[in-house]
């Protein structure tokens, strides 16, 4: 049964400015013009990826040096792209004419001491309300939105009941307001062990917009991206566990989503070092094609589950959104951040 508790006010902060896999890089962007587009490595299952993926797709790299990049969202007043570097606590903004630049540092936890934190940044990040973006702080270990033009931070919810989240992942937000995100413990210094976790799960919440976070599956191991189909009566969640790597799908009824998920997607047979990653996050384009984060690259899955191919990264991914004119995927990779062109919109 879902579980629903009343938060308190929000308060409003002022900044200065995932089982992931290997973190690589030295924590420092490259700001340098895109690299020569290469020629996309697609694994094509099925003839029907043709009219999502073109079959002469280039694959660019847009910047690199990260440690791990995650979260991208696009920012279509203004014409920029903002993603994470978790561990770095940072995001980063990208555009075609001004390349990569820092947005905002620290991004997460603004604290004397961080060393009780795996990855003290924010992560997923998504459009808000006009002029913001809403925010999972792994730092703040809160839900949080952030004003565009000041950087001013308000935390939207820290706590389900009387205890804290253990480090907000990544989110989604409904037509109707209300915010769907999960709570893994990928933020803190050892992590289900860390003596800062209060919850003796890994959550999946809805927050309403009326301050109120209901717990909708305490079951999985480790929740980590979340999506919404097109006509919102589908909820994804990615579960980034080795040893049950998952991409599942649960019906949504009016009071929440129904209590046993179906498994959209068992990414098991091909976990293993020659296909880098687990399940992360994702976008869904607007006919309800999912691009999902997983092992090998970014997979590409139809609203029912079957598998059109994926999109090679030559490394993990972490994450993925669509931009620009609705038809460029922009994929977080890593110490990468990439782009693809693609025939779909998102």
């Amino acid at each position: 049964m879902s579980r629903s508790f009343a938060l308190p006010l929000s308060r409003r902060l002022v900044l200065a400015g995932s089982l992931a896999g290997s973190f690589v890089g030295a924590g420092c962007a490259t700001a340098r013009a895109p690299a020569p587009a290469s020629a996309a490595r697609v694994i094509r299952h099925d003839p029907a990826l043709d009219r999502l993926i073109a079959p002469d797709a280039r694959l660019e790299t847009l910047a690199s040096g990260f440690t791990w990049s995650e979260g991208p969202v696009w920012i279509a007043d203004g014409g920029y792209l903002l993603f994470s570097d978790v561990p770095e606590n940072r995001i980063h903004r990208w555009s075609e004419r001004d390349g990569v630049s820092v947005f905002m540092e620290p991004s997460g936890y603004d604290g004397p001491d961080a060393s009780v934190f795996r990855e003290p940044g924010s992560n997923g990040l998504i459009a808000g309300p006009r002029g913001s973006i809403l925010m999972a702080d792994h730092g703040a270990r809160a839900i949080a939105r952030v004003d565009l033009a000041t950087r001013a931070k308000t935390l939207l919810a820290t706590r389900y009941g009387d205890a804290r989240f253990s480090s907000p992942n990544d989110l989604v937000q409904a037509s109707n307001g209300a915010i769907f995100f999960t709570d893994p413990p990928y933020g803190l210094k050892d992590m289900d062990r860390s003596p800062l976790k209060e919850t003796a799960y890994n959550g999946v919440y809805r927050l309403d917009p009326d301050g109120v976070v209901t717990l909708l599956d305490d079951s999985l191991s480790f929740p980590n991206g979340i999506g919404l189909s097109p006509d919102q009566r589908t909820l994804y969640v990615a579960v980034s566990d080795p040893e049950r790597p998952l991409l599942l799908a649960y019906d949504l009824t009016r009071t929440g989503p129904a209590m046993k998920p179906r498994v959209l997607m068992d990414f098991s047979d091909q976990v293993g070092p020659s296909n880098p990653g687990l399940p992360d996050g994702m976008a869904v384009d607007r006919a309800g094609h999912l691009f999902a984060t997983g092992p090998g690259g970014v997979h590409v899955l139809t609203p029912e589950g079957r598998s059109l191919g994926r999109i090679d990264t030559g490394g993990a991914a972490a994450n993925c959104t669509f931009g620009e004119d609705g038809r460029s995927l922009f994929i977080t990779a890593g110490d990468r951040l990439l782009r693809l062109r693609t025939l779909t919109l998102g």
